[in-house]
């Protein structure tokens, strides 16, 4: 037998023995979901509160500066969920009569060149809209009733992040201590260095994305509001949470933002949104993530868009969101073991 083909074979049945774990361990962490989600969140928590909570340390006991960061926070987040809340609700009225009138000037704007859409072609457009919204109203409520379990589901899954967390801020490190010990002395090492680099990256990807999605957040808001597109803060906050998919979250929130504009206030301010699609993610790709990530991750925008893809398709929006921190934090530990102690 020729020396690289059983060179091949070896390397083949080892990958395939690493394929089978790999996927015996997504099916497993597939199984048990929430809790691995509730984990993923509360070291997400962690690694924007823990700095907080050491600083606060220096004037107030642990536990009180564990509780005032926690607290402060969730404070902060609601009271910026009730601001968009308050805004959506206040121009709710408003936007029903823009959208009213939106609606009719979209449908003239696709009967005019290049479109040229028959009148009729759209009307019957919406009548079969109108007629599957009515056909499948059971269907609709049973889904919007599963919505309610899924609400359920994620309102566990939150208060199971924020019970991680608080032992994670106030005694990760006492948590990581006892692990240590329960090794075998030759593997403590190795381990101990793979894990500070592994908290290295994922706590600077982390604040790292937070500072992206708050600039990228704040460049859309001052240019919706400038543009007076309706709903601009709701907006705002959904370019935000987007932009932790990394190179196609915030494209797909602008998009969404396109849509309201084209509704609301027109074609041609439409196209001023379309532009900044292109301008933030210019910004974003080119100044943002070079300047802000490099110091935490390093990973090709081909690694980045593949690790998204790949995340999509086996967990769906939470599997976008997870690996990329997860190839990250792979990476970062193979290049850490790699160099030796």
């Amino acid at each position: 037998m020729h020396p690289g083909l059983r060179v091949a074979a070896a390397y083949a049945w080892r990958l395939l023995v690493v394929g089978a774990l790999v996927y015996t361990a997504f099916k497993v962490l597939g199984r048990f979901e929430l809790v691995a989600v509730a984990v993923f969140l509360g070291l997400v928590v962690t690694a924007l509160l823990r700095p907080l909570a050491d600083q606060l340390e220096r004037l107030v006991p642990r536990s009180l500066a564990v509780a005032v960061a926690l607290i402060g926070s969730i404070v902060v987040v609601l009271g910026l969920l009730a601001l968009v809340g308050s805004v959506a609700a206040a121009e709710a009225g408003r936007l029903v009569g823009e959208f009213r009138g939106g609606v009719g000037r979209i449908s003239r704007w696709l009967e005019q060149p290049p479109f040229r859409i028959r009148r009729g072609t759209l009307q019957g457009l919406h009548e079969r809209i109108s007629t599957f919204v009515s056909t499948h109203r059971g269907a609709l409520i049973s889904r919007a009733v599963s919505g309610a379990n899924r609400a359920v589901e994620v309102l566990t899954g939150a208060a199971l992040a924020l019970f991680c967390s608080v032992f994670f801020i106030y005694g990760g490190d006492r948590m990581w201590l006892w692990f240590h010990a329960q090794l075998p002395e030759t593997a403590r090492s190795a381990w101990d260095r793979a894990a500070r680099a592994a908290w290295s990256t994922f706590a600077g990807y982390t604040r790292g994305i937070i500072i992206v999605a708050a600039s990228n957040a704040t460049m859309v808001g001052i240019a919706l509001f400038l543009l007076r597109v309706p709903l601009a803060l709701p907006l705002t906050v959904l370019v935000f949470f987007a932009t932790f998919i990394p190179l196609i979250g915030a494209p797909i929130a602008l998009a969404v933002a396109t849509v309201v504009a084209l509704a609301g206030r027109g074609p041609v301010i439409a196209a001023a949104v379309l532009v900044l699609i292109v301008v933030i993610g210019q910004i974003e790709g080119h100044v943002l993530h070079p300047l802000v990530m490099s110091w935490a991750v390093r990973l090709h925008p081909v690694v980045v868009a593949i690790s998204v893809i790949a995340g999509s398709l086996v967990a769906g929006v939470v599997g976008a969101i997870v690996a990329v921190p997860m190839v990250s934090v792979v990476w970062s530990v193979v290049r850490t073991l790699r160099a030796g102690p």
